[in-house]
């Protein structure tokens, strides 16, 4: 398995767009849950919601990393800095603070340690560009919902350490990268 990570840039946006709109990808949300927009979040259309990331990107925000096998884009991981994205639930106050939202993988793809590599590599580009911290609210295995969040314990396995509780299923967890 030969695989590239990359982040997403303009140049990349019709990598992000070939993941997304693919059969099974997330075309209805394009990860904006966590992101903060203009408008009513539940009012804007996937086309909208599309053109905000899209925005993003253009202008040189980081908003993820794609890993590619064979040169084809086969999983996503949302990483960006804190201050673009939502309060998750933790503390929004920490500088340098980096937030992980959101994962997916194709299914084809699934159950191959995607999701870890892409926390890892996540973490080494938000450390490349200056965080000091990074923050995730994973889920137990069993939770019925924000399972697209990650893992507990592939954070842990990761280096990262629980801080609080987030609502009844999410745990925030930090890793410091001081």
């Amino acid at each position: 398995m030969t695989l590239e990570f990359h982040p997403v840039t303009a140049e990349r946006w019709p990598d992000f767009i070939q993941l997304f709109e693919a059969r099974g990808g997330p075309s209805t949300c394009w990860c904006t849950a966590w992101r903060p927009l203009k408008g009513d979040r539940k009012a804007l259309t996937p086309a909208e919601k599309k053109e905000a990331m899209a925005d993003r990107a253009a202008g040189g925000i980081p908003i993820g990393i794609l890993v590619y096998e064979s040169g084809e884009p086969v999983g996503w991981c949302s990483i960006a800095p804190r201050e673009s994205c939502r309060p998750l639930g933790g503390d929004d106050t920490i500088d340098g603070g980096w937030s992980v939202v959101c994962f997916f993988i194709r299914r084809s793809h699934r159950g191959r340690r995607l999701a870890s590599r892409l926390l890892e590599t996540a973490v080494r580009y938000a450390a490349e560009n200056g965080a000091r911290v990074v923050e995730g609210c994973p889920v137990a295995p069993d939770s019925p919902s924000y399972r697209f969040m990650g893992f507990i314990e592939m954070f842990e396995k990761a280096g990262f350490r629980p801080v609080k509780s987030a609502g009844k299923r999410r745990q925030v967890m930090h890793l410091a990268l001081e």
